[in-house]
C-alpha cells in the first residue's frame, strides 16, 4: 500500500489529469476494455488500456506479465500515457491486484463489476469465495461511480460498504428489476442472434437512460452483457448515443471469440478458452447459432496440468463433429504425448477426431474441406 501511494506521488499523480475506468469480474474484463476503448475512441478521445493481453500507450504497445501490473508500473504506464496525451486510460483490475494494493493512491472516475463466480481460490491465490468476493467490493470503495451487473447474484455483497455513486444494468426478464432499492439505469430486452455473410453478433433494444436498438458483432448472449456496460459507462461519461451505437457495430475483440472474415460461406473463429468452463462456454455459445458442423482445432500447453487436457478432450468430444488436435505452445514437452493426454478425455466421450501437428496445416486442412455452415473455432 506504501509503495502505490509512494509511486503515485514520484510520478506526479498523472491518474488525476485522465479519467480511469477499471473493470472487474471474473469473466468480461478483457472484452468490455476493448469495447470501452473501441467507443471512445470513435467519439475522438485518445485512450490508454492496461490490461490481460497488453498495454497500449498511444503507439507503443506492451504484452502483459499480469492482468494488473505492480503499483510502482500502473504509475509509470499512467505518467506515460499522461504524456502520450492520452484522455482516458481502461483498465483491467484483478482481484488480485486490489488485494496487494496493486491501484492504491488514486481514486478510479468509473469502477465496473461484470460478474463473479468461483474462481482463482487457492493456495497462491485467494483462501475462499468470500475473500475474493471482499477483494471485488474494494473497487467500490476507491472510484467516484460504481457500475454493477444486477443479474449477478453476488452484486449487492460487491457493493456493501461503496462509498461510490451506483448505477446497474441487467438483461430483462418479466419482473421489475431494481438494484439497492433503485431501478436499473440501462436494460436490454428482445435479445436477437445475428448470423450473416461469415459473422455472427448479437441485437437487442435497450431502455432507461438510453433507448435505442444496438447491434453488436461477438457472438453469444454474455456479449449483451458486455455491451450494456460499455454504453452505460459511455453514456455516463458523456458520449453520445450515436458514437456509442457506431462504436459498439465496428468493434472486435483479439482472441475472444473473435470474427475473421474469410469467407461466407462458413464462420472461423479464434478463441482464448484453455480449460474445461472456457471450452464449454464458447461451444454453448456457438452451438446457439445452429452450425451445420462444430469444427474444433486445438492442443494443449507444455508443462502444464494433464487434468486440463482430459478435461478439454472430453468436452470437444462431446459437443463439437470433429476436433482437429494439433500443436499449441507444447516447451518442453512432445506435440504426441500432449495429444495422447487430450485423447484419454475424446475416448470417454467417443469424440471424432483427427491429428495434424503442424498448426498451420492443421486450420488450413478445416479451410480446405469446409463445408457451408460449418463453424471452425
Amino acid at each position: 500500500y506504501a509503495m502505490a501511494c509512494i509511486s503515485a506521488a514520484w510520478f506526479g499523480h498523472t491518474a488525476d489529469k485522465m479519467k480511469v475506468i477499471g473493470i472487474t469480474g471474473t469473466k468480461g474484463k478483457t472484452t468490455t476494455t476493448y469495447l470501452v476503448k473501441s467507443i471512445l475512441e470513435n467519439a475522438g478521445y485518445k485512450v490508454g488500456l492496461i490490461g490481460t493481453i497488453e498495454a497500449i500507450i498511444g503507439d507503443e504497445v506492451i504484452p502483459a506479465a499480469n492482468t494488473t501490473p505492480e503499483s510502482y508500473i500502473v504509475q509509470e504506464y499512467f505518467a506515460k500515457m499522461a504524456e502520450a496525451g492520452c484522455d482516458c486510460v481502461v483498465m483491467e483490475v484483478s482481484s488480485q491486484g486490489l488485494m496487494l494494493h496493486r491501484t492504491a493512491g488514486f481514486v478510479f472516475d468509473f469502477g465496473i463489476f461484470t460478474n463473479i463466480e468461483p474462481d482463482h481460490i487457492g493456495p497462491n491465490e485467494h483462501a475462499s469465495f468470500e475473500e475474493y468476493l471482499e477483494c471485488k467490493s474494494m473497487l467500490f470503495r476507491q472510484c467516484k461511480i460504481g457500475i454493477l451487473n444486477a443479474d449477478d447474484e453476488h452484486s449487492e455483497a460487491v457493493a456493501a460498504n461503496h462509498t461510490c455513486e451506483i448505477h446497474s444494468f441487467g438483461v430483462e426478464d418479466n419482473n421489475e428489476k431494481t438494484f439497492l432499492g433503485k431501478p436499473l439505469d440501462l436494460v436490454a430486452a428482445d435479445l436477437g442472434f445475428i448470423k450473416e455473410n461469415g459473422k455472427l453478433g448479437m441485437h437487442f433494444h435497450v431502455k432507461g437512460c438510453m433507448d435505442c436498438e444496438a447491434r453488436v458483432h461477438i457472438p453469444g448472449r454474455f456479449s449483451v452483457y458486455n455491451s450494456l456496460v460499455t454504453m452505460l459507462v459511455c453514456h455516463l461519461a458523456g458520449i453520445s448515443d450515436q458514437a456509442i451505437l457506431d462504436g459498439l457495430n465496428k468493434v472486435q475483440v483479439k482472441g475472444r471469440v473473435e470474427m475473421l472474415p474469410v469467407s461466407k460461406e462458413y464462420y472461423l473463429i479464434i478463441d482464448y478458452a484453455h480449460n474445461e468452463v472456457s471450452t464449454r462456454s464458447v461451444l454453448t455459445t456457438l452451438m446457439e447459432y445452429h452450425p451445420k458442423r462444430l469444427i474444433c482445432v486445438y492442443g494443449g500447453g507444455g508443462n502444464r496440468s494433464k487434468l486440463r487436457r482430459y478435461d478439454m478432450g472430453e468436452v470437444t468430444g462431446e459437443m463439437a463433429d470433429l476436433c482437429v488436435l494439433t500443436c499449441d505452445n507444447p516447451r518442453d514437452e512432445e506435440i504426441r504425448d500432449i495429444n495422447n493426454d487430450i485423447k484419454v478425455g475424446l475416448a470417454k466421450s467417443n469424440g471424432k477426431y483427427i491429428e495434424i501437428d503442424d498448426r498451420k496445416e492443421a486450420i488450413a486442412y478445416c479451410m480446405v474441406n469446409a463445408q457451408p455452415g460449418d463453424m471452425i473455432v
